[in-house]
């Protein structure tokens, strides 16, 4: 069974603020599972955590957003 999150939860468990997970969103970094009908809130899954958990150890590593981004695209193929 796999967790799901709001923004706010994921911030909390990836220790990124949620500006810089709307920033990813926006720049195609990081994929919602969905949103609720009702609410338009925003769901992720444990994938989304990894993906932020990766993200933050590149970034810790002196990768820049752009590298990043060519490394996990390369890696979705």
């Amino acid at each position: 069974m796999k967790n799901i999150y709001l923004i706010k939860d994921l911030s909390r468990r990836s220790g990124n603020s949620i500006h810089t997970i709307k920033y990813y969103l926006k720049i195609g970094l990081l994929h919602e599972i969905g949103r609720s009908p009702e609410t338009n809130f925003r769901y992720f899954d444990d994938s989304s955590l990894e993906m932020l958990q990766q993200v933050r150890r590149l970034r810790q590593e002196g990768k820049s957003i752009s590298e990043i981004k060519r490394k996990v695209s390369v890696a979705d193929k």
